[in-house]
């Protein structure tokens, strides 16, 4: 009770920042479209359609969970210095939901799902009121976010909309090579063998789309809970299909994972960690992991590896 209180108490707060302070704008006279993104995966979709033309920040950086956060005072001042600002929606960000309705009263505030088909969408076991938000791990899904950056940059600047259209042209096609180059690494592994065992459910869409069985100790937000029935659930799985790896996510404690590890050798199957997955974060800025075409890669790439 008193967690949730805490909790109530800060989204309050932050609430009340945005509600005071929304009108001011710190948005620098240099020319350039200046947005804010609640993620990094996002950001890399504004960087590579506005190219010279934008100015990017995003929210949150590696490691960090965007189930759990809660916008800061800084925060507030970078959606408030943005010309348009860019999220994820399908609740992905639950706990900023308040201050993004508040921050679209006066300035373009996009869900980058937005014109994705609900029925294109993963339904959350769990509740089937929502859908899962992880869509950027199904890179045709993604492609429809591209667009949807780009259509909405040419409104903030009519003049480039042409050079959007076809900066977003371009990076589709990369896409499209990822896709492919995906698939013919993912051959590698056993049909049997394909079974990708994460901390949280954040993969149903990598599954969907390149036919593996995706199980995960929690649900498809890290602020479920897991019980010792989840981890017995998974450790049969494990045994029964004879699978030798399991994976950790850069945005999630191991401790759930490494339950799953001993209990699997209580049973007298050795299970190892075939190494450290993406999922709701990517990696350090500078870095290949630190665009979405880098993070893919790592992960098929650790993926097959372990699996293969």
């Amino acid at each position: 009770m008193k967690k949730w209180i805490l909790s109530l108490v800060a989204s309050f707060m932050v609430f009340v920042l945005a509600a005071c302070g929304s009108n001011e704008s710190t948005t620098e006279n240099d020319g350039k479209i200046h947005v804010t993104t609640t993620i990094a995966q996002i950001e890399d979709i504004v960087i590579n359609v506005g190219k010279d033309k934008v100015k990017t920040e995003s929210l949150m950086g590696p490691g960090i969970d965007p189930h759990l956060y809660q916008a800061s005072q800084g925060d507030i001042k970078k959606l408030q210095g943005a010309d348009i600002i860019f999220y994820n929606g399908l609740h992905l960000e639950g706990k900023m939901g308040e201050v993004l309705e508040k921050m679209a009263e006066d300035r373009p505030t996009v869900p980058v799902t937005r014109d994705i088909k609900e029925e294109q969408l993963i339904t959350d076991p769990a509740n089937p009121g929502a859908h899962d938000p992880h869509v950027w791990f199904d890179i045709n899904l993604w492609k429809i976010a591209v667009d949807t950056v780009a259509e909405e940059l040419a409104q903030v600047s009519p003049e480039h909309k042409e050079e959007f259209k076809q900066n977003a042209e371009d990076y589709k096609q990369q896409l499209d090579d990822l896709y492919n180059e995906s698939v013919e690494k993912i051959e590698q592994i056993n049909e049997n063998s394909r079974v990708l065992v994460t901390a949280h459910d954040a993969f149903a869409y990598f599954g969907r789309s390149f036919g593996f069985e995706v199980e995960g100790l929690q649900g498809l937000s890290t602020d479920s809970e897991y019980g010792l029935k989840d981890v017995q659930n998974i450790v049969g799985l494990l045994v029964d299909r004879d699978i030798k790896a399991v994976f950790i996510e850069s945005s999630i404690s191991e401790k759930s994972i490494n339950a799953v590890v001993e209990g699997a050798k209580k049973k007298g199957h050795e299970v190892t960690i075939g190494g450290e997955l993406f999922s709701d974060a990517m990696g350090e800025e500078g870095t290949e992991e630190g665009t979405y075409i880098g993070m893919f890669k790592h992960n098929i790439d650790t993926i097959v590896s372990s699996l293969k």
